[in-house]
């Protein structure tokens, strides 16, 4: 590969990945912050109805990785897979602007999405050299893009939903991605070239990592992820029934302004960047201590964080009864929630990353997106109780869901500390996707 001068101290195909991840973040959170209020007030559909579409379409669109990614390790390869991908995803956005097409294009999205997810971020080892310094770095630049298109999404395509349309919310989303898709086919030149997708070897590859890694691995990854499933159920209802809440029951007026409902979802990401910077140097200090919670008991910490952001909505509700809720409390349960994501959410993929098998980084990456589906499906039908119990013992309902993940992760330590001790003395060659346990989507990884 070619040394070309450095943007930013890094390689400049770094800042190309970071800026397309950034605008298909943007358009991914800015059609997710309008559809619950989109099917709710302009397609009239129920509200449990809108429940399950909300968790069949997230579901979804987190179980197309998985095949996609597979599609890109075998077949494809990483680009082509990226601009497949970015295309179609745009396509399905603007297809949200006509009515008759609203459920085709939620499935297009998808689709799209199953290419382009697991095959961007697996680019960036491509960039650097194993002992390249600058490497574990570079994801923390990354997932910077992840978190300013999560957090401008909300306050444009949110606007312009709720004031103008739900239909120029929706375009901005789609003009957001042609904007990634540019960016990536412009600055193609600074990534490194592709090594040719051979099928034969990345089948031998298959069953000599299988070999390698064994049955406690699997079964430990299908203990994670279940866990993380159950979590899911709870965790996503902060685009579904939460949604609801947030524009039903909280007065959002600030210095006389009322604050769109869909405008608060920038709360998450902003908090993730703000937060992320200080829980690294947290455990940097507590590592160099020798009092670092290991990656189970940090997952578990995270699920229990959670279960308590909703405990404090169930106590605003009893304390406010039938009067909204002071925008105070929805800030207060965004800081606990977003701590709650970054404990658990970054951790449980970086374990699936360090146990990807050489050359299959996509396709093992994209696994983590399975407990991602089973638990968006989980959260749609849960969600489906909002509008048959109050809100205090549905809120309780989620603290109790999250609560029973942390245990069952808690239960997990054990199992996770040996099977990890031995990955790390595996003489394989490191993924290329091996991602640091800093990196995570946010509010939807």
């Amino acid at each position: 590969m070619t040394e070309e001068r450095p943007w930013f101290g890094q390689p400049r195909g770094l800042t190309i990945l970071f800026l397309t991840n950034m605008w298909e973040q943007f358009s991914y959170f800015g059609m997710r912050a309008l559809l619950v209020y989109y099917m709710t007030t302009t397609l009239l559909f129920d509200q449990e109805k809108s429940s399950s579409i909300y968790g069949f379409y997230t579901a979804f669109a987190y179980f197309t990785p998985i095949i996609g990614g597979t599609i890109a390790d075998r077949w494809l390869g990483k680009r082509k897979a990226v601009i497949i991908g970015a295309t179609v995803m745009a396509a399905g956005h603007f297809m949200m602007a006509f009515e008759p097409a609203f459920y085709f294009a939620l499935a297009t999205i998808a689709i799209g999405n199953g290419l382009f997810l697991p095959t961007l971020p697996s680019q960036i080892n491509d960039l650097y050299r194993a002992d390249d310094p600058r490497r574990p770095w570079a994801y923390n630049v990354y997932y910077v893009g992840v978190n300013v298109g999560a957090f401008l999404a909300p306050l444009v395509c949110g606007f312009l939903g709720e004031t103008y349309g739900w239909h120029y919310g929706f375009g901005a989303a789609g003009v957001g991605m042609l904007a990634g898709l540019l960016i990536y086919v412009l600055g193609r030149r600074h990534l490194p070239e592709e090594q040719p997708v051979a099928e034969r070897a990345a089948a031998t590859t298959v069953a000599g990592a299988a070999a390698r890694r064994g049955r406690d691995t699997v079964l430990l990854l299908l203990g994670i992820g279940l866990a993380v499933t159950v979590f899911r159920g709870s965790y996503e209802q902060i685009g579904n029934t939460f949604a609801l809440w947030m524009r039903d029951d909280v007065n959002r007026t600030i210095a006389g302004f009322e604050v769109g409902a869909a405008m608060f979802f920038s709360l998450n990401p902003l908090l993730v960047m703000l937060v992320t910077p200080l829980l690294l140097a947290r455990w940097k200090r507590q590592a160099e201590a020798g009092r670092e919670l290991s990656v189970m008991h940090k997952m578990a910490a995270g699920a229990l964080l959670v279960a308590a952001s909703y405990l404090l909505v169930a106590a605003a509700e009893m304390v406010n009864g039938a009067a909204p809720v002071h925008w105070l409390w929805l800030l207060s349960f965004f800081v606990i929630f977003t701590l709650g994501e970054l404990y658990i959410l970054p951790n449980g993929l970086g374990i699936f990353a360090r146990l990807a098998p050489p050359r299959l980084g996509a396709s093992t990456v994209a696994a983590w997106y399975l407990a991602i589906f089973a638990g968006s499906l989980a959260a749609g039908q849960v969600g489906r109780l909002w509008s048959r119990i109050d809100h205090v013992p549905f809120f309780v309902l989620l603290a109790g869901i999250a609560t029973a993940a942390a245990a069952f992760l808690y239960l997990l330590d054990a199992p996770t500390k040996r099977v990890l001790a031995r990955a790390a003395n595996d003489p394989a060659p490191p993924d290329l996707t091996d991602v640091p346990e800093g990196l995570a989507r946010p509010a939807n990884v």
